[in-house]
């Protein structure tokens, strides 16, 4: 085989094949009981992860999306209300709380860790509450990357000035910090089972975490149009935000191997670790944590070298991403609602990051091609 063969960035396939048998078992499962939405796979996956993370609830929904705009909903979150989020993140973070009528305010991150920065947080903060104009109501912490964001400093914060404290764990459900699963750091957790995370579905689904009973029946007449103990008695303005029993029965076959998973994503980081630290700048990881290296990302100096990199590595076989390309303040659906403050860290990141490859199934061959080629460029 030639050298220069594609490395896939994310191998499913490969993921499938493992898995197949039990896969399949469970599938022909649900399409035996034909319960289709809210099946017996639901409840048996929200037990699973309640119990993988930590958490004493867990409720399923649809999308990682939905899963923030569920917990804001059960806030009550809206007009005039402020809801503190990273600017370095995808964008579902921030059109949730806009989509509810809310408006968001933009924070920076660390420059070596990626995640927001408790400093900027307060700063932010105690600025909108002298403005009058918003009510701050909440702070959106997002695990980037895999890592978890310091959320001994966010609670904190959070609890100082009466703060709903949401952890967006879309990227990194499996990861640690400080002894403990991320799940119930925070007043809510939402995650999400995009087939490109760590945890994949093969299709859309998401999942709330909270350690309230009575949050937790909440969120479920929430998902399922508000209804109240019967499907008839609506209680509440919701959403159509369920879960489907194909999705939990993917879910429950790739849990059986997850750990294994995050423990191959682990070795290849530190491959990476070692090989690259000296040549480019790779990620600095959280203290006293683990990480489900949802993505693994390098900085080089500036655009110019980036897209140097990124295009001898293509030239090599060696896919790359950027995440992401524009910080979210400066994107045009945002514009409206910034107040114009620069967030330097952000800028500078999306100018200069650049994602390798990294999933479980990458061969030892694999991770050398990469590391050389890297080498190679930098």
């Amino acid at each position: 085989m030639s050298t220069t063969a594609p490395i896939p960035f994310l191998d499913l396939k490969a993921q499938q094949a493992r898995i197949a048998d039990d896969l399949r078992r469970r599938i022909d499962a649900v399409l035996k009981h034909c319960q289709f939405i809210l099946g017996p796979e639901v409840q048996e996956l929200e037990a699973a992860l309640a119990q993988f993370c930590g958490a004493r609830h867990c409720v399923s929904v649809s999308s990682g999306t939905d899963a923030l705009q569920i917990a804001m909903m059960a806030e009550e979150i809206g007009r005039g209300d402020a809801v503190f989020l990273p600017a370095f993140t995808y964008t579902a973070t921030a059109e949730v709380p806009l989509v509810l009528g809310a408006t968001p305010v933009f924070v920076d991150v660390d420059p070596h860790t990626f995640q927001i920065d408790p400093r900027h947080l307060a700063e932010r903060v105690a600025e909108v509450k002298a403005a009058g104009r918003l009510t701050p109501r909440a702070v959106v912490g997002v695990d980037l990357f895999g890592q978890p964001a310091d959320w001994v400093s966010l609670r904190s914060i959070a609890d100082a000035n009466g703060l709903f404290l949401i952890d967006d764990l879309a990227q990194s459900f499996g990861a640690s910090l400080h002894g403990a699963m991320l799940g119930s750091q925070a007043d809510a957790t939402a995650t999400s089972f995009f087939p490109s995370k760590p945890l994949g579905a093969y299709g859309d689904g998401g999942a709330l975490f909270t350690e309230s009973a009575e949050k937790a029946d909440l969120y479920r007449s929430l998902r399922t149009h508000g209804e109240g103990k019967t499907r008839y008695e609506v209680l509440r303005t919701g959403m159509n935000g369920r879960l489907d029993s194909l999705q939990a029965a993917v879910l429950l076959s790739k849990l059986t191997v997850f750990p294994a998973e995050l423990e191959a994503r682990e070795r290849i980081a530190r491959t990476y670790d070692q090989r690259l630290g000296n040549a480019v700048a790779v990620p600095r990881r959280v203290p006293d944590s683990t990480s489900a290296w949802a993505i693994y990302a390098i900085l080089l100096p500036d655009e110019a070298a980036r897209d140097r990199m990124q295009g001898g590595l293509r030239e090599q076989g060696v896919p790359t991403a950027i995440y992401y390309p524009r910080p979210l303040h400066l994107q045009p659906a945002y514009s409206g609602q910034h107040d114009g403050s620069r967030l330097p860290v952000s800028e500078s990141l999306a100018k200069r990051i650049l994602a390798l490859p990294i999933h479980p199934d990458l061969t030892d061959q694999d991770v050398d091609r990469i590391c050389g080629a890297v080498l190679a460029m930098a």
